[in-house]
């Protein structure tokens, strides 16, 4: 009797746990669906302390969206401080929109004086971007001197396209001078790059003496890629004195490598003197 009475006992219990646990979880559900705005927030089923929470979140999430613009923003719900506040912030961005060329900007939300700046600001980043190239570029708006100016500068930035490759090049625009001083440049950085094999090389321009010192460097890049060992050596373009040196290093690497008994050795390759002078220090080794 008592253990069937005790089962009971349990069994109640259990019910009534899960049951607790599935209103706490419903209960959960709907003060997030409140705290999110979500529609089906059940506003009823909220305690006094969590609707004053969620009224107190949802006001600062309005705040929020009248500071960032959003059209979700209710200035009804603001107060007279938090309007004043917005209106502010609101105004000074626009000011600083205006004075960036960045994001919307309206100049009738702007004081006279602040109208005055920014129209200052937008001829001095129109003079910037019609000297780089950019766009909006409006010349209609530049004086003769600012039209001098930036001519120079657009001259410039052509020389300096064309000496560095870089952008447009527009050739037509140069001086014989500089024509020649950019030509040098070129062959100057033609021969850097054949010679040392590191960018695009056109041996068609190099001089017959420009093709002997690439000839000569690419021989003595090989060179020490051979002595070093290196996949890229190609021992057909060795000189015989180069070739005989090689021989020697190699002997006195495989010799030393044989010796010590660090390294890949050929025994084969080995006098018939350093091979007993080998097998006699042997046993001293061991």
């Amino acid at each position: 009797m008592r253990r069937l009475l005790l089962c009971f006992l349990v069994a109640t219990l259990s019910s009534w746990q899960a049951r607790l646990l599935a209103q706490v979880s419903v209960h959960e559900e709907n003060v997030s669906a409140c705290k999110n705005g979500l529609t089906s927030c059940n506003r009823t089923d909220l305690s006094d302390v969590e609707s004053r929470n969620i009224a107190a979140s949802m006001h600062q999430r309005n705040l929020a969206d009248c500071r960032s613009g959003e059209n979700s923003c209710d200035r009804a719900q603001l107060t007279d401080l938090e309007t004043i506040a917005l209106d502010v912030a609101l105004h000074q961005k626009n000011v600083s929109n205006c004075m960036d060329g960045i994001g919307p900007c309206d100049h009738g939300a702007l004081t006279i004086r602040e109208l005055r700046a920014v129209t200052l600001a937008e001829h001095r980043q129109n003079i910037s971007r019609c000297k780089d190239g950019g766009q909006p570029c409006d010349t209609s708006r530049l004086t003769k001197q600012e039209l001098s100016d930036i001519a120079i500068a657009n001259h410039q930035r052509n020389v300096s396209n064309c000496t560095d490759l870089i952008g447009s090049c527009d050739r037509l625009m140069l001086t014989r001078a500089e024509a020649r001083e950019i030509d040098t440049a070129a062959r100057a950085r033609n021969l850097f790059y054949c010679s040392e094999d590191s960018g695009p090389c056109d041996r068609s321009r190099l001089s017959p003496a420009e093709a002997r010192i690439v000839e000569y460097a690419a021989r003595r890049r090989n060179s020490a890629a051979c002595v070093d060992g290196k996949e890229s050596c190609d021992y057909s373009l060795l000189t015989a004195s180069e070739i005989n040196a090689l021989q020697v290093r190699e002997r006195r690497r495989n010799l030393k490598a044989c010796q010590t008994g660090y390294g890949y050795c050929d025994l084969s390759r080995l006098t018939s003197e350093e091979t007993r002078t080998i097998a006699a220090e042997l046993p001293a080794h061991r």
